[in-house]
Order: structure tokens, then sequence, then C-alpha cells
């Protein structure tokens, strides 16, 4: 399946999402949230993010805390 969506990520999440290729596979888990209050837009808030293509030993990186 493919979508498109606002993804919010931080700290090192937000770094190794930034790094990610362009149009690169991977696999982020999170949560929905509305993009704000007046808004019904939703947004994925990034809590692990697992690169798909070219990664050989399946790491998975997570945000601590």
């Amino acid at each position: 399946m493919e979508v498109e969506i606002a993804v919010v990520a931080l700290g090192e999440t937000a770094r190794w999402l930034e790094a990610a290729p362009l149009g690169g596979a991977v696999k982020l888990t999170g949560f929905l949230a509305a993009k704000s209050r007046n808004s019904k837009a939703p947004v994925l808030h990034v809590n692990t993010l697992e690169f798909l293509e070219g990664n050989e030993n399946g790491s998975i990186l997570q945000e601590e805390g």
C-alpha cells in the first residue's frame, strides 16, 4: 500500500528520517493525531523507523523516552 501523509518526528528519529532517500521504503510506527485543533487532517507522529531496502540486519531505530 502507498499513502502520503504528513509526518512529525523528533530527536534522533527525525535525523534518521531526514537522511532517508526520497522514495525509499521505510516502516514507520507511531500514532495518528489531528494536525491542529481546527484541522482534521491526520499527522503521523513517528516513534520508530525501520529502513526496508538495503537493511541486511533488520535494524530498528527507536526514539527513547
